[in-house]
């Protein structure tokens, strides 16, 4: 995959519209991204294909126009990345709709309806102590049983699709784990000293999954350091290009993990490694200036994803059975935005008597994208109900994934549709295997309410 170059880019802003100009005529316009592009897949109109995106930002860069219906089919677009591993070009379409993104949100006035929802989302989803704040209120109002009556009666859906989505795709809260300790020792003989990301969404919401993580990777031989002070790493807000504030989110993630002087810093949310792997190109497209670009190259040259970084480390600790059928589903941002596809894979068939299947499909996206199904929610709701009827088709009862947006788009999905499957996440079916316990766990992991 290639990024905006980044050391010519220091030039200014003029430069990298250069260089911006210099990708765009990479796209040959061949189609080949045209059956794995969501939106082409649901409208089939050219201008929501990548080639038509790319046509108007040719129109952007030549005439400096930006126009409103651009705008819409920019928005439209997922940022799903399944145009970048199609291209046989290597068309770097990441670099360009994070440009062109980072324009429309300069230089665009959105409605005061849209500007309301975006500063309500942003001001929520990259906080994890506030999304924590939501936890008490929303286990009452799901032990209440008005989520039922508010489904039913469709109040939400008329008042708001947004709202009616992010009350859909909340997840059964529990009591949550014990929080983790800073330091995890290794078990047995250290092999490495790993920094560990717990995310917002993640360690909010899922916080069983970074304690499986810290554990499988304790289990593996690793000291693993999770720093309290830690913050956002920018994903949702570069997805979405308000540029300044991922900016300054990396910075102060760059700042937390380079004090720690940890070997890899290990990731189990795919947005926020594809986000974090890039975090040099954020802030050289920020005009953070040259001391920071190298700072945050450094930083993003140790940060790897869970599944690969245990592939690469190799396995120590003892697989026990888990005779179980699960189905992977391939998050955009692993599989297109990191190129990692075999490892979580390679991770699951180690565990004797674990059957994984794919779906079919399964370059397409799930429609969760960050935001994207808070901000185009039918869209969002209809790719949804695709990669359920791909999970239903499977036959497992269980779905894996390696995204926390993944499990809750897809869980929803196939609530709504009648047939709920349980959606974990890969750390907790390995961890489960490496501590020898029951299969019959997993069958109840986001199960219907």
């Amino acid at each position: 995959m290639t990024d905006l170059p980044t050391e010519p880019a220091r030039g200014g802003p003029g430069e990298r519209e250069r260089l911006f100009g210099d990708l765009l005529n990479d796209c040959v316009h061949c189609g080949f991204c045209l059956p794995t592009c969501p939106t082409n897949v649901l409208w089939g109109q050219e201008m929501d294909s990548p080639r038509g995106r790319i046509h108007l930002m040719g129109q952007m860069h030549e005439e400096d126009v930006l126009t409103e219906t651009a705008v819409g089919h920019f928005d439209n677009c997922l940022g799903c990345l399944a145009c970048v591993s199609s291209c046989p070009s290597g068309v770097a379409y990441d670099a360009l709709i994070e440009h062109t993104r980072y324009r429309v949100e300069e230089e665009h006035r959105r409605s005061p309806g849209e500007r309301v929802l975006r500063g309500a989302v942003f001001s929520l989803f990259p906080h994890r102590g506030r999304l924590r704040a939501l936890r008490g209120p929303l286990r009452a109002y799901q032990a209440s049983g008005v989520s039922a009556l508010v489904r039913r009666s469709g109040l939400l859906d008329r008042i708001s699709p947004t709202l009616a989505t992010m009350e859909r795709i909340a997840p059964p809260l529990s009591a949550p784990p014990p929080p983790l300790p800073e330091l995890v020792p290794a078990v047995g003989e250290r092999r490495a000293r790993v920094g560990m990301l717990v995310g917002c969404v993640q360690g909010a919401f899922f916080p069983e999954v970074n304690t499986a993580t810290a554990r499988v990777l304790a289990l593996e031989g690793c000291e693993v350091v999770i720093p309290r002070a830690q913050g956002c790493c920018g994903a949702l807000s570069g997805h979405s290009g308000r540029l300044g504030e991922a900016a300054d989110f990396a910075k102060g993630l760059i700042e937390v993990f380079e004090a720690r002087q940890v070997d890899r810093v290990v990731v189990n949310s795919a947005g926020c490694g594809s986000s974090m792997k890039h975090f040099d190109r954020t802030l050289d497209e920020a005009g953070a200036g040259p001391a920071w670009v190298e700072r945050a190259r450094a930083v993003a040259s140790k940060v790897v994803d869970l599944t690969e970084y245990l592939v690469a480390l190799g396995p120590r600790a003892e697989r026990h059975p888990i005779p179980l059928r699960v189905a992977y589903h391939d998050a955009c941002h692993l599989s297109h935005g990191q190129g990692v596809t075999r490892q979580p894979r390679e991770l699951l068939r180690q565990i004797p008597g674990l059957e994984v299947v794919d779906l079919p499909n399964k370059e397409v996206c799930c429609g969760s994208a960050g935001v994207y199904n808070l901000f185009r929610p039918e869209a969002a709701s209809e790719l949804g109900d695709r990669k359920g009827a791909d999970v239903a088709s499977t036959g497992a009862r269980v779905l894996v994934s390696g995204n926390p947006g993944c499990s809750l788009q897809i869980a929803s999905a196939m609530e709504r549709a009648g047939s709920p499957v349980a959606v974990t996440h890969t750390a907790q079916i390995l961890d489960a295997s490496l501590r020898g316990l029951d299969a019959g766990r997993f069958t109840g992991a986001l199960s219907p309410r």
